[in-house]
């Protein structure tokens, strides 16, 4: 399948910069070598500095999609010893869900109405219940909601609780401070703000992680840690990774340091969301969320169905937007803000949605 030249505003995978696909464009090199171990040292130091994570943090590169690596913290951090409460708001935390159950971890989960914040009242009844560790996806991608991680960090903190964050969506786009919020692991994936393609996990991992991942048996050689870890001493992976996409994540976060750190490319998303947001103001959507991120804009059109103006916009305007599925296919789209995307790329999606307001379509 060829693709057009379509813009693309979905939440991954996302626009790359053109030093991004250049990298793409050239021949894989071998991996096995002193320069390959540099650059991968350097992307350990620079996604823990964009973590906020402590000095004495490890950083692992899973080749495999984000869910790899929220099924790599599971399998490497957590025993049938730990009760384990998660946030099920979505498709997303209902993974986290499926996985804690696939892997024989006791559990509770706090169900959330999909376009609802968590509040301190949900969390009240798990008030020292005797949990070992806590499960969030920061930005449930699916429903467009952003969680409070203070009141989070400060129940886990509380409770001397295991802190597992998926940072997926969100990392790059909304303030994260690994250190400050005593988070243990932090994920995210080469496809979302890094702006690359699909196939790497990257985990970020505190000296605690580390230390139940040294003392628990992972059942999966690939995805072990303890050999991710061993390996990483020296800049390398276990086994074969995704060459070409680690070489593009180099560029992609010398990029963003060179441009003034995870606070302007957190900035550069963040205007990019309230321009859109702004401009859409007249249109027939109501935004979906309760608590919003920079990275994804959810709406629930009320004049027309959701996956019909995914469809037209794809078609008739070679645009990507991002549909949902299930019982939401029809209710909320989202248009995402992250990648290499400017202002002229909204104002033609705004152009495209009020060209069909005009036609009667919405």
């Amino acid at each position: 399948m060829k693709s057009k030249e379509m813009i693309n505003f979905t939440v991954g995978p996302v626009q790359s910069s053109e030093a991004v696909r250049s990298i793409g464009a050239e021949q894989v090199p071998y991996f096995r070598t002193q320069e390959f171990s540099q650059l991968m040292l350097e992307n350990e130091s620079l996604i823990k500095k964009f973590a906020k994570a402590t000095d004495d943090s490890r950083v692992a590169f899973i080749t495999g999609s984000g869910s790899a690596g929220m099924e790599t913290a599971i399998m490497n951090t957590l025993t049938s010893k730990d009760k384990a409460l998660v946030i099920n708001g979505g498709s997303f935390g209902a993974r986290f869900v499926e996985l804690l159950d696939l892997h024989e971890i006791p559990y509770s989960e706090i169900k959330l109405e999909p376009g609802k914040s968590l509040k301190k009242e949900h969390l009240t009844p798990y008030e020292g219940q005797g949990y070992t560790t806590f499960l969030v996806n920061k930005h449930e991608t699916s429903t467009g909601v952003h969680y409070d991680m203070q009141l989070i960090s400060e129940f886990c903190k509380r409770n001397n609780l295991f802190l597992i964050v998926d940072c997926i969506s969100t990392f790059l786009a909304d303030p994260f401070n690994m250190a400050e919020l005593a988070a243990d692991v932090m994920i995210t994936g080469s496809q979302k703000a890094l702006a690359c393609p699909p196939g790497i996990a990257v985990m970020c991992l505190s000296p605690n992680a580390i230390s139940r991942i040294e003392s628990t048996k992972c059942k999966c050689q690939y995805l072990d840690l303890k050999l991710a870890l061993k390996n990483a001493e020296r800049g390398q992976t276990p086994w074969t990774p995704a060459v070409s996409i680690l070489r593009q994540i180099n560029v992609r976060l010398k990029e963003i340091d060179n441009n003034g750190g995870v606070e302007a490319e957190i900035e550069r998303t963040k205007n990019l969301a309230d321009y859109f947001r702004n401009k859409i103001k007249e249109l027939p959507f109501e935004i979906y969320s309760e608590s919003l991120s920079n990275a994804v804009t959810p709406l629930h059109p009320t004049t027309a169905s959701a996956y019909d103006i995914f469809l037209k916009i794809k078609d008739e305007y070679d645009m990507w937007i991002c549909p949902n599925g299930g019982n939401m296919k029809d209710t909320v789209f989202r248009v995402g803000h992250i990648g290499a995307l400017t202002t002229n790329d909204y104002d033609k999606l705004i152009s495209a949605f009020n060209d069909l307001k005009n036609k009667g379509f919405i």
